[in-house]
């Protein structure tokens, strides 16, 4: 017996040293834990070990598996391993009281054996953990802790061709042990994670068939010990022959200690009070980043209290509301990293236009480049539904609210939307405004109904009854009235300024009178004494003047510029210069007449009439001072952050509506630039007969936010049952009941609902869809009273739920695309264009008729045939332009959607904006709005074609057209257009400079970029190039989850599937 144990002592300490990290790894646990005695067995442990370390050694062979596998065991000699476990097995089975366990004390007694030589028994990664955990386990005595796991100990550095020895005498020790039992499983679940490494044809072994133990007593000693050696060595020797694979034991153990750190770590972060890093549990990089980019070194006192908050640590949702200027965004950007980056969870971010999900992108790539996260967009035509699912990145999806809420959905379908950590809502008060508004609070019900891990935070600067709000998202709330700047407001009749003071009898103190000498002409043009304020203010310091229309806008800039001395012209000069030539570049030449009078003395309008590359760079122009002051209207104080030192309302109206309180509160916040101005100022200049609304306006609270599920009939409730079917959310009237009463408009019914119950509009909206056709009724009975009806989604529904198309509209759509397969006109876009011109904007649109003839009799002769076919004759547009009598009716929706197909075709070919204006006496804003609406209405046509197989052709069609309308350029500038904040002008520019794909653009280098585009400022470069880093990491991140993809072994594999059948 010794000198089989000397053997196997040899072959384990050879094993031994070519593993350094075991020798660590065993020395991290106790000497107690490793064998439980006294001194002076230790000293011999200790003695033993030393002389292992010293003894001379042969060399190591690698064994090929046709080779001899055993080495240095003479595995079937008479004083060999086996013959020392057969003894023991003979040595147990004659006492009675051991035979019912026979197999667990015959593996402790070779443990036992094994732990004298000090040989086999080498502790696992996981027992260091385990014992270093629990304090208790150190006092356990020595049979506990070789029984908890026998086998794991023995097979640590036993052969892996010898491993199913240990298992079949596991086996037959069992079987001998009781006489019933006919069959047993061979795998042992102490070494299942073995077997499952193992190759299936390894595992495949002969049943045993066991005799009664009667039998095997009286047969002879030497026969049995003879069949049980013959059954080993054959048992043995054919594992030998198996392509058994060679594991790495060092690879194991990295393995298996890095899995123990991720469960540590995991730990950590479940646990609220421990931080992963000194900012706010964030890596002090981060704290770093926003030095860099955006210059913050310190947040305010409110940003700490707020993220230190029991409920926000405790990940409960959240809604904050604060002052405008007051620095809400980064208490939401911190969260949102805290998200991606400790909790590796996904995150969703809800804004209100896409120019200010162009902005927050911009902004967060270059964190994302950073920190190893991915920002992607969802706005307009842009987002992948369902989002792409990363391998080890998270992602950051910035969205609008219609393409946030078709997010949700993708990832309820998909079965991932607890892959969502957290979801941000921004301008949380537009869960009440119109249509908008009830796809918000769709997307908020959904995710509150289908996922309990998603925190929402929701913020705003103007919300009142917080109380519903709290209530529908089961949110705490936190609020505070900190401005960084004092903000200081007054009121302005005739000439006499007066300061709002809530403390005063009427609201208002007065301040001061205006000393400004008019002429008699100017008196006239300014009677408000407009002028008069602001040259107060500019040009060293800015000025906002909102103002109630867009006509109004311009007029009044140019109305001041008129007024200015010529002073003001040469303030920053050259810039306003070049900010003229950057406005020429993008426009193809053009500039506006009026923004070429005002831009030279510091002043522009900026409305929805402007294109985006105009707009963007008269904003980068305020941003850094070179233009001083802007008339808008009251869509900026909801859209970028443009802030000034002195905000004028220039009435109290927008359009021809009475000023809101929530809509002033906003234009007002503006005033006032954190870190420049020491003060803001909002002047509100009202007429006699405005007064005493306006006391009240100030004086009162701001409006309550109510639901507008049930008001929006076919975009709110409807869309919403439909949906909620589709995605199986709910499907019978109980569960859409229980959902409805869970919403905002569930919370506030007893106010909302005078006429009818919450019963009675759940009925009449489910029978409206089955009428239509969306939805189909299932009656599904119990006993015979008892019956419920239950409802799923028709082809049409689900079609019309995944393009997310308006319910008014739907049958119309798929009208005209089954009418469009009858003569589809594919010689020019013209046929494909009408189809996905947007409704909406067709019943709002008034056609100039004799363009529209004009138009009509430049196209070619299977173009006028496309206007047959949808409706509209020749003759028709001819009268009208004449201005003849029509006997003859024709819808005039499709009149006007036709006219502004034609505006779409003619600005595809020839992609220039301006041009199309003039040929069509439109603004180019609403002409760029048009562009926008068409590509975002197009995406959703493909969606809704996808689910309907007689559209195919419109599928593979459509996709190319959708392309086209987004970015509307040239082929060659479409890869950087990609490119978030990069528009025509610019993609133009840093085409000829040579930067002609979005690789160019990754690599590119700030410093030169400035040097090589004209009018390219430092942070635009930065951006632009954080960008395109982020959007190539994006598509090389696809790209390598498509291949993995195709390489993996199919889950539905044969061979697969029958494995797992035969373990079940």
């Amino acid at each position: 017996m010794d000198e089989g144990g000397s053997r196997i002592r040899r072959r384990v300490s050879v094993r031994k040293r070519n593993r350094p990290s075991l020798d660590s790894v065993s020395a991290a646990c106790p000497a107690t834990e490793l064998k439980p005695s006294d001194e002076e067995d230790d000293k011999e442990m200790e003695a033993g070990s030393r002389r292992r370390k010293t003894v001379d050694v042969q060399p190591v062979e690698i064994i090929d598996s046709e080779e001899d596998m055993f080495g240095d065991y003479d595995s079937f000699a008479e004083n060999s391993l086996l013959a020392q476990v057969d003894d023991l097995e003979q040595k147990y089975l004659q006492l009675p009281e051991h035979r019912n366990h026979a197999t667990d004390h015959a593996t402790e007694d070779l443990c036992s054996e094994s732990n004298k030589h000090n040989t086999l028994n080498v502790p696992t990664v996981g027992d260091c953990t385990e014992l270093n955990i629990d304090e208790h386990t150190k006092n356990q005595s020595r049979h506990e802790d070789v029984s908890i796991e026998p086998e794991a100990d023995i097979l640590y550095d036993v052969p892996s061709s010898q491993v199913l020895f240990f298992e079949n005498l596991h086996k037959s020790s069992s079987d001998l042990g009781d006489p019933s039992t006919e069959e047993k499983n061979w795998n042992s679940s102490s070494l299942k994670t073995v077997n499952e490494k193992l190759p299936v044809n390894s595992r495949e072994q002969p049943q045993q068939t066991v005799e009664s133990s009667s039998k095997i007593r009286t047969s002879s000693d030497a026969n049995r010990r003879k069949s049980l050696k013959d059954h080993l060595k054959s048992t043995m020797t054919g594992n030998a022959k198996a392509q058994t694979p060679i594991f790495s034991r060092t690879k194991q153990l990295k393995e298996t200690l890095l899995s123990e750190e991720i469960n540590v770590a995991k730990k950590t972060i479940e646990s609220s009070s421990d931080d992963l890093g000194p900012f706010y549990s964030l890596p002090s990089k981060v704290r770093d980043l926003y030095v860099q980019f955006k210059g913050i070194e310190k947040l305010y006192e409110w940003q700490h209290t707020c993220l230190t908050l029991k409920s926000v640590q405790e990940r409960k949702n959240l809604i904050y509301s604060l002052p405008t200027s007051g620095g809400k965004t980064l208490v939401a950007e911190i969260l949102m990293l805290q998200e991606l980056l400790c909790r590796r969870k996904d995150v969703l971010m809800i804004l209100p236009y896409v120019a200010i999900v162009q902005e927050k992108i911009s902004g967060l790539s270059s964190f994302g480049i950073e920190l190893g996260f991915f920002v992607e967009e969802y706005a307009g035509s842009k987002g992948k539904f369902p989002p792409i699912k990363r391998r080890e990145k998270k992602s950051l999806y910035i969205a609008t609210i219609e393409k946030g809420h078709s997010l949700v959905n993708s990832l309820i379908e998909t079965g991932r939307i607890s892959s969502l950590g957290l979801v941000v809502v921004d301008e949380l008060h537009m869960i009440g405004e119109g249509s908008r508004g009830a796809i918000l609070e769709m997307t908020l019900a959904k995710i509150l109904y289908t996922s309990k891990t998603t925190q929402i935070i929701g913020m705003s600067a103007t919300l009142n009854n917080v109380e519903d709000l709290q209530e529908f998202l089961q949110a705490e709330y936190y609020t505070s009235q900190f401005r960084p700047v004092e903000l200081k407001e007054y009121l302005k009749i005739n000439d006499t300024i007066y300061e709002v003071d809530s403390r005063a009898e009427n609201g208002m103190t007065f301040s001061r009178l205006l000393n400004y000498k008019y002429s008699d002409t100017l008196k006239k043009m300014d009677p408000d004494q407009l002028v008069a304020l602001v040259t107060e203010v500019i040009p060293n310091y800015s000025c906002l003047v909102f103002c109630p229309t867009k006509k109004n806008c311009e007029n009044v800039a140019e109305m001041i510029c008129k007024s200015l001395s010529k002073e003001y012209l040469k303030h920053k000069e050259k810039e306003k210069q070049e900010v003229i030539k950057s406005l020429k570049n993008v426009s193809g030449g053009n500039l506006c007449r009026v923004l070429k009078h005002t831009i030279p003395f510091g002043v522009a309008y900026h409305h929805s009439g402007l294109t985006s590359s105009e707009r963007k760079l008269l904003e980068e122009a305020y941003s850094t001072g070179v233009l001083c002051l802007f008339t808008c209207t009251s869509t900026l104080a909801a859209g970028v952050n443009l802030p000034a030192r002195r905000v004028i309302l220039r009435a109290p109206y927008v359009a021809k509506e009475f000023l809101k309180k929530n809509q002033y509160k906003q234009m007002i916040g503006r005033a006032g630039r954190a870190g420049i101005d020491s003060v803001g100022e909002s002047i509100l200049i009202l007429q006699e007969k405005d007064k005493q609304q306006v006391l009240e306006l100030i004086s009162r609270p701001l409006e309550n936010c109510y639901s507008h599920l049930v008001q929006e009939f076919t975009k709110g409730i409807q869309a919403l049952f439909l949906s909620l079917i589709g995605l199986k959310i709910a499907t019978n009237l109980d569960d859409i009941y229980r959902f409805m009463s869970g919403t905002f408009f569930g919370v506030q019914q007893k106010v909302l609902l005078k006429e009818k119950s919450l019963w009675e509009i759940t009925m009449e909206s489910l029978r409206y869809l089955t009428e239509k056709g969306l939805l189909q009724k299932d009656t599904i009975y119990g006993s015979e009273e008892e019956f419920q009806n239950n409802f799923r989604i028709t082809n049409l529904g689900r079609a019309s739920f995944k393009g997310t198309i308006d319910l008014a509209y739907c049958d119309i759509l798929y009208r005209d695309l089954k009418k469009g397969l009858e003569g589809l006109m594919l010689e020019s876009f013209l046929h494909l264009i009408y189809l996905t011109t947007p409704y909406d904007m067709a019943s709002q649109c008034d056609p100039d008729w004799m363009i529209y003839f004009r138009q009509f009799n430049q196209l070619s002769p299977a173009e006028q045939n496309v206007a047959a076919l949808v409706g509209v004759s020749e003759n028709f547009i001819g009268k009208k332009a004449s201005g003849q009598a029509i006997r003859k009716k024709v819808d005039k929706n499709i009149v006007n959607r036709l006219y502004l197909s034609f505006i779409l075709y003619t600005l595809l070919k020839e992609t220039n904006i301006w041009s199309v204006s003039e040929k069509f006496n439109m603004p180019r804003g609403y002409i760029q709005s048009l562009l926008s609406g068409a590509a975002a209405f197009s995406s959703c046509v493909l969606h809704f074609c996808e689910e309907l197989e007689e559209f195919w052709v419109y599928t593979a069609l459509l996709g190319e057209l959708t392309k086209k309308l987004t970015y509307c350029v040239k082929a060659e500038l479409v890869p950087l257009m990609e490119v978030t904040g990069v528009l025509e002008g610019r993609a133009r520019q840093l085409y000829n400079a040579g930067y002609k794909s979005l690789t160019h653009l990754a690599n590119a280098n700030p410093e030169v970029l400035i040097r090589t585009i004209d009018h390219l400022s430092r942070r635009q470069a930065k951006q632009i190039v954080s960008s395109a880093k982020m959007l190539l990491h994006e598509k090389a991140e696809a790209l390598q989850e498509e291949v993995e993809e195709l390489l993996r072994l199919p889950s539905d594999f044969p061979g697969i599937v029958a494995s797992s059948t035969e373990k079940a």
